[in-house]
């Protein structure tokens, strides 16, 4: 897909969800494709390779969250993958830090290379179980987002420990999250958070559905918590 066609349907899909990029933006959306569909070669970064694909299943996908991003705001990513939602975040919130935490060390070279060539100066990037990061970085950010990476009675365990008091959790989640919603109830009010906000909504121009769920920590998260590397998704809270 040439810079144009990438432009035009770029443009017409972020409209749609109230979003309006400039042309340096766009061009950075199009050097990260670029580099995805490059390095997904070598490494098994994204199973979604088609232009078009990635752009809405990547990038508009991400940008469902921007609403809920202040300016000037400490966000993680956790379980970044190949940076989503996170870089395209920081694309449009040069004001904001962003943080990177992913547990493998072949994504965390994609994305050192996706920040040099994008020129991002807002990221930095965290080789790191989730779990070992959240007992050294206890309530350092203002938001903690993830996609596609747990159940959210896991998710939570490993969100809302990093999240101060007063800041929440983005969980990005498919469609069909109640059951989801329900099973995390326990867990969520045990780790200090409640829920705020439940939003579903329709990816343009398609019949994708996704559930974002937002939850506000209201107070400190008990000390015992994040539990060793592996203990959340073998024993949920429940």
């Amino acid at each position: 897909m040439n810079s144009e066609i990438f432009s035009n349907e770029l443009k017409e899909k972020t409209n749609q969800i109230g979003i309006e990029l400039n042309k340096s933006q766009i061009n950075k959306f199009y050097n990260y494709m670029s580099l995805l569909l490059e390095w997904n070669e070598k490494i098994n970064l994204t199973a979604i390779t088609e232009p078009n694909e990635v752009i809405l299943k990547h990038f508009v996908d991400s940008l469902t969250i921007f609403k809920y991003v202040e300016d000037n705001t400490k966000l993680i990513d956790v379980g970044t993958g190949a940076g989503f939602p996170g870089i395209p975040i920081s694309i449009l919130k040069e004001n904001s830090k962003i943080t990177l935490l992913d547990s493998l060390n072949k994504r965390i070279s994609f994305l050192n290379e996706v920040v040099e060539e994008l020129d991002l100066k807002n990221i930095e990037t965290i080789h790191s179980r989730v779990e070992d990061f959240g007992n050294k970085e206890r309530e350092r950010f203002d938001i903690a987002t993830s996609r596609a990476v747990a159940a959210l009675n896991v998710l939570i365990e490993y969100l809302l420990p990093l999240v101060r008091v007063g800041g929440k959790c983005i969980c990005m989640k498919g469609s069909n999250a109640e059951e989801e919603i329900q099973d995390a109830k326990k867990a969520i009010k045990i780790l200090g958070g409640e829920i705020e906000k439940i939003e579903e909504i329709e990816l343009p121009g398609s019949d994708i559905k996704r559930t974002i769920i937002i939850v506000r920590k209201v107070k400190e998260t008990p000390k015992k918590y994040p539990r060793k590397a592996g203990l959340p998704s073998k024993e949920p809270i429940k």
